[in-house]
């Protein structure tokens, strides 16, 4: 009897480590070398004359990037462990993000944010699937919720580290190197507490794959309204505040807001989905996001914007996780290809959502436009979320 619960104290402690090294795969390649843009955004075109159009162009690649390594890292058959690809996926968004600050040409900021989408792609599903295997049959299954965590924990702690940077008078170079340095300490971390027994990749036939129904088709397309109506604001807010002067105060903690109601996110809206439904859930949050994206371009005062970011951050990644829940849902088989189908849509969306807001603001001189845009998708990503195919007539 000792044994066994020596043995359960023991599986205890490696599937809690298991959730820490999520949250800290999380961190590095999403919330840091993901979002960690958006604050050095502004310093950066400053510096540089960047237009709205080339900035967007530069968030777009690294969608793009991330767009691609979904797909990669859903559907190829790819050899080795799921935890070999992590790592080397961690290394190499570090990697990319730190080189950010040595560069100034275009190019290279094309191809080095490309290549940290397909990182932060690679370690989401790598990272999401090694602790939702082991830990969704577990008694520590609460601790799914601590990995999703780590995207707005990574946003947070790099969004303290640019405003410090700033305050102390640094150029955009070093936020970018500082970055890169959190997201390699962070991935350092992931290497002792992610174990070296891990799952391999299950290649997947095609005759195991789904089929695409209707409701699966709707909930594609909402999925890519999502992704194309959140990634305006969470690309521009910091710049819409650098650019309004009654709000400038903001700038150096904005982002913290939208990190710290990131972290509790994935909480709440799954609680909302256990009590409403997925599709209700899915639908609230979107129209909640709506609220948040409307704020930010037209409701510019203090509490306006701390709005915007706190509804920001805290749905998300909400949509996110209730998105691909939805996706299993509907499914009919195994749900691989339904998921690839919302995750391809989600990218797609955006890709086009930046270089869209950027074109605009070119033309128009602001980002209302684009913003309100955003939100009418985003209402419209609720509706087609929330439809359900008719019943059929009774006899």
């Amino acid at each position: 009897m000792n044994d066994v619960s020596s043995r359960a104290a023991t599986d205890r402690r490696a599937n809690i480590a298991l959730a820490w090294g999520g949250l800290l795969a999380m961190a590095s390649a999403v919330g840091i070398g993901r979002f960690i843009y958006t604050p050095i955004l502004p310093p950066m075109v400053q510096a540089l004359g960047l237009s709205k159009s080339a900035a967007g162009l530069i968030a777009s690649a690294n969608y793009a990037g991330y767009f691609c390594g979904a797909l990669l890292a859903a559907q190829l058959r790819l050899g080795g462990s799921r935890r070999a690809w992590l790592l080397g996926a961690l290394a190499v968004g570090a990697i990319t993000t730190l080189l950010m600050g040595a560069v100034e040409a275009m190019p290279w900021f094309l191809a080095l944010r490309f290549a940290g989408g397909v990182a932060s792609a690679v370690v989401l599903i790598n990272a999401s699937a090694l602790v939702l295997e082991r830990l969704s049959l577990s008694p520590e299954r609460k601790f799914v919720a601590l990995h999703f965590a780590g995207v707005g924990a990574g946003i947070t702690i790099s969004a303290i580290a640019v405003a410090a940077l700033i305050h102390a008078g640094h150029d955009w170079h070093w936020l970018w190197y500082a970055g890169g340095l959190l997201a390699l300490v962070a991935a350092a971390f992931v290497v002792l507490l992610v174990p070296n027994a891990s799952t391999p990749h299950a290649p997947t036939s095609a005759a195991s794959l789904s089929p695409v129904t209707g409701p699966l088709r709707r909930m594609a397309v909402a999925y890519g309204l999502f992704g194309f109506g959140y990634i305006i604001t969470a690309t521009f807010l910091v710049s819409i505040i650098r650019a309004t002067p009654s709000i400038q105060a903001l700038e150096p903690i904005i982002w913290v807001i939208v990190g710290l109601a990131a972290a509790p996110s994935v909480i709440l809206w799954g609680a909302i989905a256990r009590r409403l439904g997925t599709a209700t859930g899915y639908a609230l949050a979107a129209l909640t996001q709506a609220v948040s994206v409307l704020a930010s371009v037209l409701w510019q005062t203090t509490p306006g914007i701390v709005l915007s970011a706190v509804l920001l951050g805290g749905t998300f990644m909400g949509l996110t996780a209730l998105g691909l829940m939805r996706a299993r849902e509907l499914a009919q088989g195994p749900p691989h290809r339904a998921m690839a189908l919302l995750t391809g849509c989600f990218g797609f969306g955006q890709i086009v959502g930046p270089i869209f807001a950027g074109w605009l603001y070119d033309h128009l001189g602001d980002l209302k436009a684009a913003s309100v845009v955003a939100a009418l998708g985003l209402v419209l990503a609720a509706g087609l979320a929330f439809v359900r195919p008719p019943r059929p007539a009774s006899r």
